[in-house]
């Protein structure tokens, strides 16, 4: 492989393009309707493994968070816009970014994009929670130490 192909390649998990990190995905028959579109519920899949690939290159793993910190994610609202479809084969970029870094919150960004075509933007807040009890709990400083480069608040 050469180009643009070999260098995603080495990088299924995704990397940064300034404070924004880009995740590769691309459509399954089994993501798609009868007619070969992505169903509408499965963008929220795809977005929900940019947001996973961004903490995991940030070295917060979801499991390692909760094994480690007692902590876990959880989603707290959505709002997405449905702009163009994207196809059976088609390669995806998933673009998340931090718009907002609260106390216990998280505002995401996300774009869906085939090329430079946006197919999809959300915005999707976030709440840290306790794993044991699931209240929402601040994020601790080293957690937030670690996001605050990547976010635009």
């Amino acid at each position: 492989m050469t180009g643009l192909a070999s260098e995603r390649s080495g990088r299924l998990a995704g990397w940064f393009e300034g404070g924004v990190h880009v995740c590769p995905v691309r459509v399954y028959y089994e993501d798609t309707d009868a007619g070969g579109i992505v169903y509408y519920a499965n963008y929220l899949r795809f977005a929900e493994r940019g947001r996973t690939e961004f903490l995991r290159a940030l070295e917060l793993g979801q499991q390692q968070l909760r094994d480690e910190n007692g902590l876990m994610f959880a989603v707290r609202r959505v709002e997405v816009d449905y702009e163009l479809p994207a196809r059976l084969d088609d390669l995806l970029d998933v673009r998340t970014r931090i718009v907002h870094l609260g106390g216990a919150r998280l505002e995401m960004g996300q774009e869906i994009l085939r090329g430079e075509t946006r197919l999809v933007s959300m915005m999707v807040q976030v709440v840290s929670l306790d794993s044991e009890t699931t209240r929402a709990r601040r994020l601790s400083g080293f957690i937030r130490d670690i996001l605050m480069p990547y976010s635009q608040s």
